[in-house]
């Protein structure tokens, strides 16, 4: 598209679908023109690609995700359809700010954490990959929440990303289900009938996902909940107003939040039937698609590969059985096998608790049919496998990590070390059962996004040195390496990363009304507030560092800027109190007259896409310092290290493949072992074994007990003192001295900015190998058997 033209898209678009001229139209307007205009590019490839997969009889792959965290769509619409550039240039000749007006999307609240930028990556792989596919979840209105800080404790506000008109998406009314919850079972001539008691509408929202270079588009298709009838007019005319609405606020429920607080009975009903909600409704969909090309439900398999992304479509395996039963009267064991062929099940934790459970009472009362399906596929399993230990149902609950296992073709980690710890610890005795079950498929990110995009500094410096085959290919920047010894590329390099410490700088001054030193370190944290992800530990080693300058300030100290982002769920008490500690350090560090020129600590509040993308092309040091053996990946990490920042971090999650491919003398590694946590758990007193040998330890966690931080209060953040010093389940101060030395290292060899530079440049040079293409690749040969329907000239011109 030629500038001339997009630019008479913008401005038509502006006049007759916005219905403003061009003297008075806002940010807002010359946005959604923009938007609109791109989005007309993106139709034509999106209908063809749909047009094709039908004409091959193509397999599908559907993606089954709670969380689709897209972020902003226009600049990587701009981006993988080629018209950047030529955006660029209209908005330059029509004298209006192009950053504003790309930074004036709001962020899709759609997600929160790895899970949802993984399914968003995921889709747009498949895009540029050319496999058909669909993304199912949820069209929250208010997503997880907007967080901001009062006196350091985090406060949770409603996100109202659809205020606004969300541009990419198409709303379709004719594709909408009936979903039903509660109710009662009868049996009817030998079949079972599900009489539900109440019932939303899922009504379908669709928005394309465009690969790169615009060749092929996918869809993600999100459902929101509406009532099955809009007002009740009775109680209406009679004036009960609010609850003549009643009902459809009920049912609007289902997609305002997403992962409602769940330590309520009301809660956990909710999210049990969010879940349900959409898995049930993807699934209809998935079976009137395959409905109208064919009549043998057998052949299903053939056609539809359906991922669960963890634990909260689980729900797949029942209902898919029941619509295959009760509706279409297929044999329950032949119904098993068949769902079974289609379903497939990522796991992403190795955290008995997080593996979710549902009490048999709140399934019964919500779905009593699947309850019952639930013990009939139980009961089948036993009798397939008669030396089997594990259920789906004991102890009064259902366990849905053992139920997508059962009813899995595939069940996948989402790292080499995860995968073999699967095997050894939560599903250990299904792994025996079924050993050809389990296989490896390594997360990634996409290039697109995470680097080309987010880093137009770095992208620009590769694509004049290697050309931009990298884009579509991550592991030609392998082709880098040969350019790294170079001192004029090291140059180069070091001043992209300059450039990025600027601009988060400059924003940071803007926005948080504090000034930093761009040529400091920057340290960065940015991940879901977690016990096991160890923020706690950094905020440690920041209170002894900050404790070490004051005793020393005439030592030679390197300068960091230590940044954490993360939002803690509402419900996470221990989790919040880490935030507010984080936060009441910063207050009292970034006021230090000895040492604020040395350390600042900044932790800008509501952490999202956006923020991601400003944050990690500035980093210089990535934390990735989790307790071992429980992370599942990470794909934070992979972002850092394709954007030229070190690793700090313990053996755990896809540290251990990022360190193999970097190599091991371009990561700082600390800590202990997944096999030694576990031994070191079982050593009474290990916590306080490890405080007596450091006295830096022991004073940093003093701090915690005097008030340093609490304006004298000595009970604000005694919890956390208590709970390092006595259970430290998570093992932060067994790995604290380690984890200060690891950090020292960093020091000095950030001091020596030649090499420093160029163990960065060797990060970027060799992480093209965690491109999600290259992961959503091993997926279609190893799991769902899908192919890319690409033209065999759109391949080869690849």
């Amino acid at each position: 598209m030629s500038k001339e033209v997009l630019k008479g898209a913008v401005l038509s678009h502006l006049k007759y679908t916005l219905g403003k001229d061009a003297d008075h139209a806002t940010i807002y307007d010359w946005r959604v023109a923009l938007s609109q205009a791109v989005r007309d590019r993106i139709v034509d490839p999106w209908f063809e690609a749909t047009r094709t997969a039908y004409r091959a009889d193509a397999k599908r792959v559907y993606y089954l995700s709670m969380e689709f965290l897209i972020g902003r769509l226009l600049e990587d619409a701009m981006v993988n359809t080629g018209v950047l550039d030529e955006a660029k240039a209209v908005f330059d000749e029509l004298g209006l700010p192009f950053d504003r007006v790309i930074h004036n999307e709001p962020d899709a609240a759609l997600g929160n954490g790895g899970l949802g930028r993984l399914a968003a990556c995921f889709l747009e792989s498949l895009s540029t990959l050319g496999i058909p596919a669909y993304g199912y979840g949820i069209r929250y209105e208010h997503g997880l929440f907007r967080q901001r800080f009062e006196n350091g404790w985090q406060i949770e506000e409603p996100e109202d990303w659809l205020t606004q008109e969300h541009v990419w998406e198409f709303e379709r009314p004719e594709a909408s289900f009936e979903i039903g919850f509660g109710g009662n079972v009868h049996n009817n001539g030998g079949r079972a009938v599900w009489r539900p008691q109440e019932a939303v509408i899922a009504q379908a929202f669709d928005t394309p996902v465009i690969g790169w270079q615009g060749r092929w588009a996918n869809t993600l298709r999100l459902w929101g909940a509406l009532p099955k009838k809009v007002l009740d007019l009775g109680r209406f005319n009679a004036g009960d107003y609010s609850g003549a609405a009643e009902v459809e606020a009920l049912a609007r429920t289902i997609s305002r939040v997403l992962y409602p607080d769940d330590t309520s009975d009301a809660g956990k009903a909710l999210r049990l039937k969010q879940e349900y909600f959409f898995t049930a409704a993807s699934l209809r969909d998935i079976l009137r698609r395959f409905e109208q090309d064919h009549t043998d439900w057998r052949d299903l398999p053939k056609k539809v590969a359906i991922q669960l992304n963890d634990t909260h479509p689980a729900i797949a395996g029942p209902e898919l059985v029941r619509l295959l039963t009760d509706e279409r009267g297929m044999e329950f064991e032949d119904a098993v096998d068949v769902a079974r062929g289609c379903l497939n099940y990522t796991n992403h934790t190795l955290l008995p608790e997080a593996l979710e459970r549902w009490s048999e009472g709140l399934m019964g009362y919500l779905l009593p049919r699947h309850l019952e399906l639930i013990d009939q596929i139980d009961a089948l399993h036993a009798r397939q496998y008669p030396s089997r230990t594990v259920t789906a149902r004991e102890h009064g609950e259902v366990k849905m990590g053992e139920l997508s296992f059962i009813m899995a073709s595939r069940v996948n980690g989402v790292s080499a070390l995860h995968t073999e710890l699967m095997k050894e610890t939560v599903f250990k005795d299904l792994h025996t059962l079924h050993p050809e079950r389990i296989v490896n498929q390594t997360n990634g990110v996409t290039p697109r996004r995470w680097l080309r995009s987010c880093n137009p500094a770095l992208s620009t410096l590769i694509t004049d040195t290697i050309g931009e085959g990298w884009v579509r290919d991550a592991e030609q920047l392998l082709q880098l390496e040969p350019h790294i010894g170079d001192a004029g590329f090291l140059d180069r390099f070091a001043a992209a990363k300059h450039t990025n410490k600027v601009q988060l700088s400059n924003w940071v001054g803007r926005n948080l009304g504090v000034k930093l030193d761009p040529d400091a370190m920057f340290d960065i944290q940015i991940k879901r507030i977690h016990e096991y992800k160890r923020q706690h530990l950094n905020i440690l080693e920041t209170i002894a560092l900050w404790q070490e300058m004051r005793d020393h300030p005439n030592a030679d100290w390197t300068p960091r800027v230590k940044v954490f982002g993360g939002k803690a769920a509402p419900g996470y008490h221990f989790a919040k109190q880490i935030i507010h500690l984080i936060n009441s350090v910063a207050r009292v560090v970034n006021n230090d007259p000895v040492t604020s020129k040395w350390l600042k600590v900044i932790y800008p509040p509501n952490y999202n896409v956006t923020l991601a993308e400003r944050l990690i092309p500035a980093a210089d040091l990535s934390e990735q310092i989790s307790t071992a053996g429980k992370e599942a990946s990470g794909t934070g990490n992979m972002k850092f290290a394709l954007n030229g920042a070190l690793t700090i971090g313990t053996l755990d999650g896809a540290n251990v493949e990022i360190r193999e491919h970097v190599g091991a003398e371009n990561f700082f590694l600390f800590g202990m072992t997944a096999q030694e946590v576990m031994e070191r758990r079982a050593v009474e007193g290990h916590a306080a074994e490890a405080i007596a040998a450091d006295p830096r330890l022991a004073r940093a966690i003093d701090s915690l007990r005097n008030g340093t931080f609490a304006d004298g209060d000595h009970d604000r953040f005694r919890g956390i003192a208590d709970n390092l010093a006595i259970s430290d389940y998570f093992l932060v101060c067994s790995d604290f001295t380690d984890y200060w030395r690891a950090s020292r290292e960093v020091d000095s060899a950030f001091r020596d900015s030649g090499h420093w530079w160029r163990m960065a440049a060797l990060n970027t040079a060799r992480s093209g190998w965690f491109s999600s293409d290259r992961t959503i690749q091993g997926y279609a040969k190893d799991i769902w058997n899908a192919a890319s329907q690409m033209s065999a000239n759109t391949l080869a011109a690849e």
